[in-house]
C-alpha cells in the first residue's frame, strides 16, 4: 500500500462531505485554520501525523483507513516483518512506518519513526503537536531533542519517554545524525473522555 498526499486529501474531502461537516468544524477538530484545512483537502499542504490522527478520530475511523483507503482486517494478531511496515512518508520532516496497520480496532498506533537530522533545526524552536491520549517513545538509534511545553530533554539510544500527548510535545533529531525511535500513540479510553 502506498501513501499518497493527493489520495489522502480526496478521502478527507469525501469523508467530510459524507458526514456533512463544514470546513470550519474540521478545522476546529484538528486545531488548524480553515485556510489550512482547505489546503489539506486539495493536497496543497503537508499533513502532520497529529493532523491525520485527529481527522480519523473526528470521522470515527481507523487511522490506516484514512491513510490507505482500506480497513484493517485482522483482529487476533498481526505480524509485520522487519522493514515491512506501511510507510507514511511526508514531504519533509519525520517519516513514519506503521507496524500494526493490518490490525483493526487498535487501542494504540505503533510506528517506527525516523527523524532526519537538520542543522537548521538545532537552534530553532520546536513545533509542538497536541492529540488526546498518551504516547511512549523509545530511542532505537541516534539522539532526539524533545520539547515538552518548553522543557527540553535529550534522549539517547535505549532511553524512553512517556507523556500525556494532549500537552504540547515536539521533537527533532540532534547530535549530528538521524534518530530512529519506536513511537506508540495510545488513544484515550472513550469512557474516560466522557467522564471529563
Amino acid at each position: 500500500m502506498d501513501y499518497s498526499v493527493e489520495k489522502v486529501a480526496e478521502r478527507l474531502r469525501g469523508l467530510r462531505e459524507l458526514y456533512e461537516l463544514s470546513i470550519g468544524q474540521m478545522a476546529e477538530a484538528t486545531g488548524t485554520s480553515e485556510e489550512f484545512y482547505s489546503l489539506a483537502e486539495t493536497g496543497q499542504t503537508d499533513f502532520s501525523f497529529t493532523f491525520l490522527y485527529l481527522c480519523a478520530e473526528r470521522f470515527g475511523i481507523d487511522l490506516m483507513e484514512l491513510v490507505t483507503g482500506e480497513s484493517p482486517k485482522l483482529s487476533f494478531y498481526s505480524i509485520v516483518r522487519a522493514g515491512m511496515g506501511l510507510d507514511v512518508k511526508r514531504r519533509s520532516g519525520l517519516v513514519y512506518k506503521h507496524i500494526a496497520y493490518t490490525f483493526r480496532n487498535k487501542i494504540a498506533e505503533p510506528f517506527i519513526v525516523t527523524a532526519p537530522y537538520s542543522e537548521e533545526e538545532q537552534q530553532a524552536s520546536i513545533a509542538l503537536s497536541y492529540h488526546e491520549g498518551q504516547e511512549m517513545d523509545y530511542i532505537l538509534s541516534g539522539s532526539l531533542k524533545v520539547s515538552l511545553e518548553g522543557k527540553i530533554e535529550t534522549l539517547y539510544a535505549g532511553d524512553c519517554i512517556y507523556y500525556d500527548s494532549a500537552r504540547g510535545h515536539g521533537m527533532v533529531a540532534t547530535g549530528g545524525a538521524d534518530c530512529t525511535f519506536l513511537a506508540i500513540v495510545m488513544k484515550r479510553d472513550q469512557s474516560e473522555s466522557q467522564e471529563r
